[in-house]
């Protein structure tokens, strides 16, 4: 049992990522090319008469909501990834799941530009499953060991993003639209986006927290995980699928947007260890906290324009992208 002095850092370090998630969003439903007075926010959320009701609740709200379940979605995807393959630098968008995303996402906007919008994050969803199975055809067998995935799922990246390309070069009339999606952006997200994400993300959170003991027990290697009587290929399947399927959903909603599945857990696991007990939640508060700050960022850096969200996570996470790769090496 965890005694209170170690239970201590966990709490605090919640508490701490789900205040901030708090006041991210008050300051979001402030700023903006309207300004909103700060008293003048749950007056605009709850009085439909308010003067900024429409703004408020209609169009800052959803993109709140759905920043916070998307960062949850791509945080914990990525938490699972590189603890089941054991690789640090694993997450949705290095091993190509958001390029298949991406690249399915494409192909409807260039295709079939006729199609109504809920046709988008239909597709995007297919198109992460298609890499992960990919990735699994490829990889030959489901023990997956963490060098042969890496380099798999680089390669899959590679091709879905050329296929990308040649979509943008054969249908340049359509390029703004797919540009915008493939930056990822939380531009015009409506209720509807959020009604799309919420029931997944309510179901699979949970299904993944009750994981945690045999998250756990794959930090141990797969001998010790095999001795301790855990069906390695079966379960890491499975995990997998989770991974993919908070992945997929949640790039189907804002688009391709990197770095968040990598850079929170990474966050997270600085704070608690590798505990997945709280490894999860506190990396699904900090994706959130990375998404509602990086479109925050976007919204106001050069008023009245935005820069989508998915430009500003890939600039908070470069730089920590390089210092995890110098850190490997070192560590070597």
């Amino acid at each position: 049992m965890m005694t209170l002095k170690a239970l201590r850092i966990p709490v605090i370090s919640l508490i701490i990522a789900f205040v901030l998630m708090f006041v991210l969003a008050i300051i979001y439903a402030h700023v903006g090319a309207v300004r909103i007075p700060y008293r003048d926010v749950w007056a605009a959320l709850t009085d439909a008469k308010h003067p900024s009701y429409f703004i408020v609740h209609q169009l800052r709200l959803p993109r709140i909501l759905v920043a916070i379940l998307a960062g949850f979605g791509l945080a914990v995807g990525g938490v699972i990834l590189q603890s089941v393959i054991r690789n640090p630098l694993a997450s949705p968008d290095v091993i190509g799941i958001t390029k298949g995303a991406g690249f399915m996402a494409a192909g409807v906007i260039f295709l079939f530009p006729k199609l109504p919008s809920y046709y988008l994050p239909i597709a995007a969803f297919i198109g992460a499953f298609a890499a992960f199975l990919l990735l699994l055809l490829l990889s030959r067998r489901l023990t997956l060991r963490p060098s042969h995935l890496a380099l798999v799922g680089i390669a899959i990246g590679t091709i879905f993003q050329a296929g990308i390309q040649y979509l943008i070069v054969r249908h340049p009339s359509d390029i703004n639209a797919a540009l915008l999606w493939l930056s990822g952006s939380l531009w015009n997200r409506s209720w509807n986006n959020v009604y799309s994400l919420l029931p997944w993300i309510a179901v699979l959170l949970p299904i993944v927290w009750a994981n945690f003991a045999k998250l756990n027990v794959f930090q141990l290697g797969d001998e010790m995980t095999t001795a301790l009587g855990v069906r390695i290929g079966r379960q890491r399947f499975w995990l997998l699928l989770l991974a993919v399927s908070l992945a997929g959903i949640s790039v189907s909603a804002v688009g391709a947007i990197g770095f968040i599945g990598l850079i929170a857990p990474h966050i997270a696991r600085s704070l608690v260890g590798g505990r997945h007990q709280w490894l999860i939640p506190l990396a699904a508060l900090i994706g959130a906290d990375l998404m509602l700050l990086g479109d925050l960022v976007g919204r106001v850096i050069i008023l009245p324009r935005e820069v989508p969200v998915g430009i500003m996570t890939a600039v908070i996470g470069t730089p920590y992208f390089i210092y995890l790769l110098r850190r490997e090496r070192r560590r070597r």
